[in-house]
């Protein structure tokens, strides 16, 4: 489904992210968990995208495969990151043939063993150049062309200290042609509803969801450190994670505080809420269930 109808029929959308296993035991794991998420009946799922060539290619087969062999809408993660203008117009004409319809464009970070590359040999250099490339596909899935989502960072970008500029950023993606808003995970609402204020002052007029991705280990919270460069953790969290005594405690401190975060969204007309899984189902089912339902139109039907 495009995600243009996604969003037009799902008031709010639920979303879900996954990334590609590096081993063919860890796709078959994978497609249990994909298999059990379903169940949620979630508005559409994602798979991110890495720089390495080997990554690519399971992005790609795992979008293709979950597009034909589930019920499920994918959107595939798209970077400008060691691409040429060919090599992303041959990927874009995969998915046409496929019949996927939905593409996240993102900027994209150089592989960590590629620490020094030069950006300048990339065909685009900004999400918004990649944007308007897809926007403009000349053989695309839909007759509207590919549904096109972007980043957004609640609590500012990491490389943008700028917030004014930040937003000018933005603003290029979506006049550029992005359908949709899918922000940085975050674990102060009050950051999402000020972003959020901001990007209707600036003009911004698409939907946005937002990301949230609960704590399940003290590694768990550590990761989140690393790779959300800038990521904020509110003290009240730290403190309940301090007292924990295992990381079973901690699993259960972080889907408490994801459930408090999602439900506060839903009471302040969230247009969408996107998971970050890490290939796991355990802790979104649990979020579910703290919020009385058993499905994303459950959930839906009783906001």
């Amino acid at each position: 489904m495009h995600i243009r109808d996604i969003f037009a029929q799902h008031h709010p959308t639920f979303s879900f992210e996954f990334f590609p296993p590096k081993t063919e035991e860890g796709s078959e794991a994978l497609f249990r968990t994909i298999a059990a998420l379903q169940e949620l009946e979630p508005s559409f799922v994602s798979v991110t995208y890495g720089a390495g060539g080997s990554t690519r290619d399971r992005t790609h087969d795992l979008v293709v495969r979950i597009q034909k062999e589930t019920r499920l809408t994918a959107v595939s993660h798209l970077t400008c990151v060691c691409h040429s203008r060919e090599e992303i117009a041959a990927i874009l004409g995969r998915y046409a043939r496929a019949g996927v319809l939905n593409i996240l464009a993102l900027r994209g970070d150089p592989p960590r063993s590629m620490p020094h590359y030069d950006r300048s040999q990339d065909a685009f250099r900004y999400a918004a150049e990649l944007v308007r490339f897809i926007r403009e596909f000349p053989e695309p899935p839909d007759p509207r062309g590919f549904g096109i989502g972007v980043a957004g960072f609640p609590e500012g970008h990491p490389e943008c200290p700028n917030r004014l500029k930040e937003m000018d950023y933005l603003k290029r993606k979506v006049d550029a042609g992005a359908d949709y808003i899918c922000t940085q995970l975050f674990f102060d609402n009050r950051d999402f509803y000020d972003f959020r204020e901001r990007c209707e002052l600036a003009g911004i007029r698409v939907p946005i969801i937002a990301g949230i991705m609960p704590i399940t280990s003290r590694k768990n919270l550590e990761t989140m450190a690393e790779l959300a460069a800038g990521a904020r953790f509110p003290a009240k969290l730290l403190r309940a994670v301090g007292r924990c005594s295992d990381d079973e405690d901690v699993a259960r401190v972080g889907i408490s505080w994801a459930t408090e975060q999602c439900a506060d969204l839903l009471h302040n007309q969230v247009r969408g809420i996107h998971f970050y899984t890490l290939n796991r189902s355990d802790a979104t089912v649990q979020i579910y269930r703290n919020l009385g339902v058993k499905s994303s139109r459950a959930l839906r039907q009783a906001i």
